[in-house]
């Protein structure tokens, strides 16, 4: 296993600071990134920089896409029943058993703990859009069984039916039918 790359090494904050600086720049400027972080007592070389650029480019662009596709799901589709939200949740799915599936990544590149709790969280979500669709259609279907009370209500009862003309009773039938 490769060691860490002296960038990874970098404290969280100096390595925040390089990561923004990265991103202001376009990813650029390598030789300047390298001489500030010298300034700042950190002896790491222009090419580990480049290295560490580079990668991080390449995470951010596949989260720009990634933010791209959910967009395009949320535009092509609109969210009855929490669709998108499904949709987006089996994206992720995906992306994660991707990462599984490929784990030739070092190790100590990839939080394990926190890899398994997206999953479990992921699953929980699901779950949960699971029972908000249910709740969902619960109230959808006791709306129309009240509107249809109220409807046969309206239509009147069996004596006032039969004092009824044929065409006043298609009238109320039609009513009843929502036509």
């Amino acid at each position: 296993m490769p060691p860490r790359s002296a960038v990874e090494r970098l404290p969280a904050e100096v390595k925040e600071w390089l990561d923004h600086a990265l991103v202001q720049g376009g990813f650029a400027g390598y030789q300047a990134l390298a001489d500030a972080l010298k300034e700042r007592g950190y002896e790491i070389s222009k090419s580990a920089v480049h290295r560490y650029g580079q990668e991080f480019e390449e995470r951010l662009a596949a989260l720009k896409v990634a933010s791209e596709q959910a967009r395009a799901i949320v535009d092509a589709a609109p969210d009855t029943e929490g669709a998108i939200n499904e949709a987006l949740m089996r994206l992720v799915q995906e992306k994660l058993f991707s990462v599984l599936k490929d784990l030739e990544v070092n190790p100590e590149k990839i939080n394990l703990a926190s890899l398994a709790r997206s999953i479990a969280d992921l699953g929980r979500a699901s779950v949960a859009q699971k029972k908000y669709v249910e709740e969902v259609r619960e109230q959808e279907r006791r709306r129309a069984r009240e509107e249809m009370a109220a409807r046969v209500k309206a239509l009147g009862s069996a004596a006032d039916l039969k004092s009824l003309s044929d065409e006043e009773l298609a009238q109320r039938i039609a009513a009843l039918a929502g036509a």
